[in-house]
């Protein structure tokens, strides 16, 4: 039961946290700011966490996971291809909604170790996802056969990596969200076949993606 309870509080703990930063920035968020906000003593709080690097690491491990199992329960109502990609650009689209740009430059900048970590759990997760979704669309006759799975998904990921790069979300003149989709557009038409883009069209007006 304890332990049960001890990660309750951890679960509470992060996601408490992942909104502070969101709406203060990484840097500007002390451990004093996040205690305060829980209503605990700092004392507490370094129950749970040893740092505000150890903070940030497990509130990043949380994400992903939380990410993963959102895409696992998609899968698991066998969409097709297609679909299954325009339902993870939705929720994708909800965090774009919540990205804090002075957050990616303080990871960078003050705790590299905890991106370069981040980094490599997204790309390795992002990739599988990208290789399983183009295998399918090809057996399901909506993806072009004459590509390959695995430079797609590390071009895919190299994309995603330079639309979160500070110094491109700082200078750019277009909102996050109209960049991701120009972005997911480009890359359903150039894997899909013309039966795979007709039912993309067709499920765009349904759905009025945005």
């Amino acid at each position: 039961m304890a332990s049960n309870e001890n990660n309750e509080k951890l679960t509470f703990i992060l996601k408490s946290s992942v909104e502070l930063f969101r709406k203060f920035g990484i840097r500007s968020t002390s451990m004093e700011d996040i205690a305060r906000e829980l209503g605990m003593s700092k004392k507490t709080l370094y129950l749970y966490v040893d740092s505000k690097t150890d903070l940030l690491q497990k509130t990043f491990v949380s994400l992903q996971c939380d990410f993963g199992n959102y895409v696992e329960e998609i899968v698991s109502k066998n969409l097709n291809a297609i679909d299954e990609l325009l339902e993870v650009s939705k929720m994708v689209n909800e965090e774009i909604k919540k990205l804090n740009p002075s957050n990616i430059f303080d990871l960078q900048k003050y705790y590299p170790d905890v991106y370069k970590e981040h980094i490599k759990s997204e790309k390795q997760f992002t990739y599988r996802m990208i290789c399983n979704n183009l295998e399918k669309g090809k057996q399901q006759g909506y993806y072009r056969e004459d590509q390959d799975n695995e430079l797609i998904a590390e071009l895919y990921i190299q994309k995603i990596q330079s639309i979160h790069n500070y110094d491109f979300l700082n200078q750019a003149n277009f909102p996050m969200k109209t960049i991701f989709k120009v972005m997911f557009e480009n890359h359903i038409r150039g894997i899909s076949n013309p039966e795979g883009i007709a039912y993309f069209e067709q499920r765009k007006q349904q759905l009025k993606f945005e």
